[in-house]
């Protein structure tokens, strides 16, 4: 282990700027970011790391689903990468810190760290993961499961935005606006990676701490159920000769509430897009598609609550008939104790106060955990608000987390 005064202090300035900067890129009237994975503004996020690596002297690549990796060589080029990093995608008129502070941080350390002239054994990289959020392409960590194995790469690529536009005519688009970039293979080997994220809670707000050290990430199962029902006019179909997809759907949902309800207030059950189709003011609905999003850390009973959900919708399907996608399922997961341990030893190395705390989110650190050991760090974010343009991160927060981030870095990468 280094003595704390060879751990170079990151530039707080510096980073906070590159946040400003970063979120012109998709800004939104109120004060937050549209910034969809691979649309213009995201690409364009891209280039501008590129420049900012490229002007400090460090090798950009892509791998085939257009994750970015910004390289800083070290001493023993045989050796895989000690990583950081996280995401520049955001969620529909979301924030300006979800995804991008963990870049930011990753990518401050590697300048930080190099304007120091600190040599280490094992090259040093700040990672963009693809399509994170699962915004534009169904499903959401997208880019880091297929980089770890677990999804694969011809059916990512060719997953279609609402518009038509293939995951694959996207990522050929970044890597021509990258013609610098070298290529990199999915799955080539990591040493270690470490994200950096806000925590979208208020748990660190609460208790006044400045660093989470993450112990490990709930598991989660997502649906899509399409009601096929009939259309007809409104004015003139009695109800007793409907198929109404939309009564029948709104049934199923209100009974899917009440099998799902949790009086510990832990359970996670989400329907955040619900499509009604034709759409017509004067038309029954003929078809409703959902999409149910299910949360838990106890891996036993969310299979269990997950085997109903099909159950549930046909018994309230009345008329209608009922097509259910179960879309994923991701167990729960822990961190390595030697990653947790990082996370605690550099934020008291600089007096920040932490805690242990798990992740009620999903994040790419928990696919990348399968190739290497991995861990996560959160800093507060204002009460608890995310996915949403109020979503705000202090400067000096941030700040403590590239900080730790750079010491794990060096650390990591030096030993």
């Amino acid at each position: 282990m280094m003595s704390k005064s060879v751990y170079p202090t990151i530039n707080a300035e510096r980073l906070w700027q590159r946040h400003v900067d970063m979120a012109k890129l998709g800004a939104t009237n109120g004060g937050g970011v549209h910034r969809l994975a691979l649309t213009a503004e995201d690409i364009q996020a891209h280039v501008l790391l590129a420049q900012w690596a490229q002007a400090q002297g460090f090798s950009i690549a892509l791998d085939p689903m257009g994750n970015m990796f910004i390289r800083r060589e070290g001493t023993d080029p045989s050796l895989p990468a000690v990583s950081s990093g996280s995401h520049t995608d955001t969620q529909p008129n979301g924030g300006r810190f979800d995804g991008i502070t963990g870049v930011l941080t990753a990518f401050e350390s590697l300048e930080t760290i190099h304007e120091a002239s600190i040599e280490t054994r094992y090259p040093l990289e700040a990672i963009v993961w693809n399509n994170e959020e699962g915004a534009r392409f169904i499903p959401a960590c997208m880019g880091s499961a297929a980089y770890a194995g677990m999804a694969d790469l011809d059916d990512a690529l060719a997953r279609k935005d609402t518009q038509g536009i293939t995951m694959g005519a996207c990522v050929a688009d970044l890597a021509k606006a990258l013609p610098q970039a070298g290529h990199r293979e999915l799955g080539a080997p990591i040493a270690s990676f470490i994200e950096s994220h806000i925590e979208q809670g208020i748990r660190l707000e609460t208790s006044g701490n400045i660093i989470g050290a993450v112990t490990g990430m709930q598991g989660y199962r997502r649906f899509v159920i399409q009601v096929i029902g009939e259309d007809a006019h409104s004015g003139t179909t009695p109800r007793a000769r409907r198929k109404d997809a939309f009564v029948a759907a709104t049934d199923m949902t209100h009974a899917l509430r009440d099998i799902l309800w949790d009086d510990q207030d832990e359970m996670r059950y989400t329907i955040g897009r619900f499509e009604v189709l034709p759409g017509g003011t004067s038309v029954v609905p003929g078809e409703v598609k959902f999409f149910i999003d299910l949360r838990y850390h106890d891996k036993k009973a969310l299979d269990e609550l997950a085997i109903k959900i099909p159950k549930v919708c046909e018994a309230h399907a009345g008329p209608c008939d009922v097509n259910i996608l179960d879309a994923l399922a991701v167990d729960p997961m822990e961190f390595p104790e030697e990653m947790v341990a990082n996370v605690e030893a550099a934020a008291a190395r600089h007096g920040f106060g932490h805690e242990r705390m798990y992740s009620y989110a999903g994040h790419d650190a928990r696919h990348i955990a399968r190739l290497c050991p991995a861990g996560m760090l959160f800093i507060p974010c204002w009460k608890g608000i995310s996915h949403n343009e109020a979503e705000r991160a202090e400067p000096e927060h941030i700040a403590a987390a590239a900080q730790v981030i750079s010491d794990i870095l060096i650390d990591r990468a030096t030993s």
